[in-house]
């Protein structure tokens, strides 16, 4: 897939013009529906899959709880990003899918808002978190996993219009 090009010649929004950073002000800016759509992985020995597809990890269900940290980091994201807006989340979906080709767990994430400002932080947090999640619970029987890509797929909303990876 082509991928578009950056916004050449685009200021910064989180820098002012002395070169300091600021939270920018979203208050004259109309509340409309934004999406935005992340995804990662985390690949590992096929042993590994396995025994998180068994559900015997030592530490418990290594998905459901890696699921549950990411729509938890998706909500907090402000408290863990600078300069990242408060945001009242009306969407947080967190689907991992394993893949025995890859021998890896896909993490994607689905967040939704309707606000001034995009959710692609939160996304990204999600995936992240959750990713680093999996890792965490399964770090005593595989040191050599590997958290890859993690990259923004979609964002949808606001006045930049769509963008799809």
């Amino acid at each position: 897939m082509a991928r578009k090009p950056s916004r050449q010649g685009a200021a910064l929004t989180h820098i002012d013009a002395g070169g300091e950073a600021r939270m920018v002000d979203v208050s004259e800016k109309p509340a409309t529906e934004r999406v935005a759509v992340a995804e990662g992985r985390v690949v590992m020995s096929e042993p590994t899959l396995e025994l998180i597809l068994s559900g015997n990890a030592k530490k418990g269900d290594v998905l459901g709880t890696a699921r549950v940290a990411g729509i938890m980091a998706a909500k907090r994201t402000s408290e863990l990003i600078p300069l990242c807006h408060p945001l009242a989340l009306t969407k947080v979906t967190l689907d991992i899918t394993p893949d025995k080709k890859l021998v890896a767990c896909i993490v994607r994430a689905t967040v939704k808002v309707t606000g001034p400002t995009g959710v692609e932080m939160e996304a990204l947090t999600a995936v992240s978190v959750a990713c680093l999640t999996i890792y965490d619970m399964i770090k005593a029987v595989e040191r050599g996993v590997r958290i890859e890509a993690i990259h923004l797929v979609e964002k949808k909303g606001g006045k930049s219009g769509h963008y799809r990876a």
